[in-house]
């Protein structure tokens, strides 16, 4: 689809934060819809807080994203309770957001990235503006483990939360309820909101990936700023540095799998979205005696080419995660021609084919991913099939050019099917 429809002049996105400091999958799934349709002269501005950066404007590769103050409404929050509600959890108030959305001009559709009080400010603009609105689930909303649940309410836990009666007046429990269509990027999702939610329009669209960086990608950039990898072969894993991604797994089966493979180095790029947890793979690293052969790096920067250099310094990539909806870092893998091992939790199993282009391994498993590696480590062949096989899936379905397209096809369906009732 090169054109886009006749009716369709202005998408706006609403989300939790777009900040380069702690740059995750949300903020690349916005980013790279944003600029496709930009691509396509439909206007896109990203409406989010100011969360990890300044209230204000900027135009970030042709994106519009105007950040507004927020809070976090309860009583009684330390500035160490704000700040990790910044990096993980929390549902923010910031009423400039709804400002912005009724003034903006042309407005055809809403795309909410948010439920809760963010999801209800994109409710009532829509209901006030008499607009639809979509709402994507990015964050495995009926399929987060209720433990992981429990640790991302810690810092508010037993505080006074004088959020509510915005809340209500919002409509945010009803945010889902009310959109035009659901937007699941993992299978699995898309099933249990079908379930739960029969007869309403549930829509399974995958995330992408931006093959041309990351298949063009040469090692040299990420090996001349690490020139003691040059050489040696490395496990790579970017993820954010979070309890949900369980670097910590890794890490330990790369101990026992680094006995018989002396030349192998681990290698962990994420933006640290837990603090504490940062501190614990490195003391394990120590205490099991690799610390030396471990490279953490806090992040990169979006687009910054390191990133996309260092898949293509890599041996093998893998996602030890606990949770995962989706996983586009299996597609930047997949782009990168790598192979790829990740534990077969969440969306992922919904895009990969065990044996084909992936290899699969049990949640939390740490003998079976120890395994894994080896197997990968000792036959060339076999990544090389696992390699190529995604890539080809990568390239053929799964670039950002067509996911756009379906994201697309769907906001005209509902604004020509009009008004809900």
């Amino acid at each position: 689809m090169n054109t886009h429809p006749s009716k369709l002049k202005t998408v706006a996105h609403v989300m939790r934060r777009m900040t380069t400091a702690k740059w995750g999958g949300t903020e690349t799934v916005v980013h790279q819809l944003a600029r496709a349709y930009e691509a396509r002269g439909i206007h896109s501005p990203v409406l989010c807080t100011s969360m990890l950066s300044q209230p204000g404007r900027e135009i970030r590769d042709t994106v519009s994203i105007h950040r507004h103050r927020y809070v976090f409404p309860w009583f009684g929050l330390s500035d160490e309770d704000k700040h990790r509600l910044q990096l993980k959890g929390g549902s923010p108030l910031a009423p400039g957001i709804l400002t912005s959305l009724l003034r903006e001009p042309g407005l055809n559709l809403i795309h909410s990235h948010v439920q809760l009080r963010l999801g209800g400010i994109a409710r009532t603009a829509a209901r006030l503006r008499g607009i639809p609105y979509v709402v994507s689930i990015h964050g495995g909303l009926l399929t987060t483990p209720a433990e992981q649940v429990e640790k991302m309410k810690e810092p508010f836990a037993g505080k006074p939360e004088w959020g509510k009666a915005f809340g209500l007046l919002l409509g945010s429990r009803h945010v889902l309820r009310d959109a035009a269509a659901v937007i699941c990027v993992g299978r699995d999702e898309a099933d249990l909101m079908r379930a739960k939610w029969p007869g309403k329009r549930i829509e399974y669209i995958p995330n992408g990936v931006d093959t041309t960086t990351f298949s063009q990608a040469t090692p040299g950039a990420f090996l001349t700023e690490h020139p003691s990898l040059a050489g040696k072969p490395f496990i790579l894993c970017v993820s954010r540095i979070d309890f949900q991604k369980n670097q910590l797994l890794l890490v330990r089966a790369f101990a026992d799998f680094a006995r018989s493979h002396p030349h192998h180095r681990l290698v962990l790029i994420g933006p640290v979205t837990v603090e504490d947890y940062e501190q614990q793979i490195r003391q394990t690293a120590a205490e099991l005696g690799i610390a030396d052969r471990l490279l953490l790096i806090p992040g990169y920067p979006p687009g910054d080419s390191r990133l996309a250099s260092a898949f293509a310094a890599a041996e093998m990539f893998v996602l030890p995660t606990d949770h995962e909806p989706f996983g586009i870092v299996i597609l930047e893998a997949w782009a990168a021609r790598k192979p790829v091992i990740a534990t077969r939790v969440g969306g992922i199993p919904g895009f990969t084919t065990d044996g084909e282009n992936i290899r699969l391994v049990p949640k939390g498993d740490c003998a079976a991913l120890g395994a894994a590696l080896a197997e990968l480590a000792g036959s060339p062949p076999l990544r090389e099939r696992l390699a190529n096989a995604g890539h080809d899936l990568a390239i053929g379905t799964y670039d950002w050019s067509k996911v756009a397209d379906r994201h697309l096809e769907l906001y005209q369906d509902i604004i020509q099917a009009g008004p809900r009732s």
